[in-house]
């Protein structure tokens, strides 16, 4: 297995024209469906009675991993409250009588009650991000991937690849798209793969485990342990 600093070094390694070039093969237009902004199964996400299992088909939650640095950004755009912005992502969390509890390694986009991204918007049927300029890396991207070990993959499985890129479940693929506009998304997807391993890195090398109040939640990031709410947790 490769380590993450090795990881690390493939992805500043990464050609933006070869990306560009695989990115191209496989065709991508955003057909503004709202698919990847939106819960799955419907308002609400999953059946609190359903096992928690991978599977799509019992629903869940939007998840789009969003970095520190960008939650500030986007804090900014309209002075939001760092909980307005991002949640602990829900994976290692638990449900207890106190509420949820545990540890986890990421923050996640904020959503609303039928868990959806809280920045995603809706006019008859066309879907549009209201944060759309300052979105994170990962909306950038979507539905692309790149195949290093320690970057995060999109909802399902990768559905086509070519080279070091992998292709996601989107309406929009297989679509005509531009050169520039396939370098554009080529440049923010190796910063992305950058951007994720050295925020893994940091979480690796920062993690010092506290002891945790009954029903409290604590998030690692790559600036050490936090609140709910982004404070430092000493």
């Amino acid at each position: 297995m490769e380590t993450l600093e090795a990881e690390r070094e493939r992805a500043a390694d990464l050609d933006v024209g070869e990306l560009a070039d695989a990115i191209e093969s496989i065709g991508f237009e955003c057909t503004r469906c709202g698919a990847c902004c939106k819960a799955v199964e419907g308002c609400g996400g999953a059946d609190e009675d359903a096992d928690d299992t991978d599977d799509d088909s019992t629903g869940h939650d939007h998840t789009a991993t969003v970095f520190p640095d960008e939650v500030r950004e986007l804090q900014a755009t309209e002075e939001y409250d760092w909980r307005d912005v991002a949640r602990p992502m829900p994976y290692g969390l638990v449900e207890s009588e106190d509420g949820p509890q545990g540890e986890t390694f990421e923050w996640a986009l904020q959503t609303d009650e039928c868990g959806d991204c809280a920045f995603y918007e809706e006019d008859d049927g066309t879907g549009a991000c209201t944060v759309h300029e300052d979105r994170p890396l990962v909306c950038k991207t979507y539905p692309f991937s790149v195949a290093l070990g320690g970057t995060s993959q999109p909802m399902g499985e990768a559905v086509d690849e070519e080279g070091m890129v992998r292709a996601h479940e989107c309406e929009g693929l297989g679509r005509d798209i531009s050169r520039d506009e396939a370098e554009e998304l080529a440049a923010a997807l190796k910063e992305r793969a950058i951007r994720e391993l050295d925020e893994a890195i940091e979480v690796r090398d920062n993690y010092r485990p506290i002891e945790r109040d009954s029903g409290e939640v604590v998030v690692y990031d790559s600036e050490g342990a936090k609140r709910p709410d982004g404070t430092k947790r000493e």
